[in-house]
């Protein structure tokens, strides 16, 4: 069941101030969008998600101009990128969850590969899945939107649907279908990056455990 709009205001402040509890995000930093039937919702430009007030969450229409709150987060063209390239695949994804979380971005200032992190838990590869690491692009910016929304494309094609890419430098952005399983999926994904870090000689699982969890759960990856 869809969230009304109050209902989701009320989930966007709660999870918000839950993250921000228990250091997921500090000062500022990080945003949260949900997907309305007519429209959008997302956390204003420069508040702190520990604080969030439902009334000033800012509204926008499903072309992107804003209708009431407060001035809207200037990650809002990636957010909607991110809800058009996944719903042709996901078609519930209503929402979408950016932090700084310190090990991810931690990790990212050493990872060179395509993806932030192998598979080296089952619970990363079921609730997880692949997390495509970016080039650096400056906050906000159009380009970076533009690849995320291609990557979500390029691993649904593959059949291992995506639904995390990181930004280097800055942090991890997450969607699914309500803010509750969004945050569910930044916090497995924060966690495995803390275990890589200190186990960076990690092995990942190996072909026959991927295929088994594939088979079993219905992992993506």
């Amino acid at each position: 069941m869809n969230l009304t709009e109050h209902q989701a205001r009320e989930e966007i402040c709660r999870v918000g101030r839950s993250l921000f509890e228990r250091g997921y995000v500090h000062a500022t930093a990080g945003n949260i969008s949900v997907r309305l039937d007519d429209g959008f919702l997302i956390t204003p430009t420069d508040a702190c998600l520990g604080f969030l007030q439902a009334e000033s969450l800012a509204k926008l229409d499903l072309q992107g101009q804003q209708i009431s709150g407060d001035k809207a987060s200037k990650t809002l063209a990636l957010h909607r990128q991110i809800y058009s390239a996944a719903c042709e695949h996901d078609t519930d994804t209503r929402c979408v969850i950016h932090t700084h979380s310190t090990h991810c971005v931690a990790l990212s200032l050493q990872a060179h590969g395509p993806e932030l992190l192998p598979p080296i838990t089952p619970y990363f590869v079921m609730k997880v899945g692949h997390v495509p690491l970016l080039r650096y692009h400056r906050p906000g910016s159009p380009d970076a939107a533009k690849e995320v929304a291609a990557l979500i494309r390029q691993h649904a094609a593959q059949g291992t649907p995506i639904r995390a890419v990181m930004l280097p430098r800055l942090g991890p952005n997450v969607w699914h279908d309500s803010p509750q399983a969004a945050m569910a999926t930044l916090e497995e994904l924060e966690e495995t990056a803390r275990l890589m870090l200190l186990q960076p000689g990690a092995a990942p699982l190996k072909a026959s455990d991927l295929d088994e969890l594939r088979q079993t759960f219905g992992a993506r990856w």
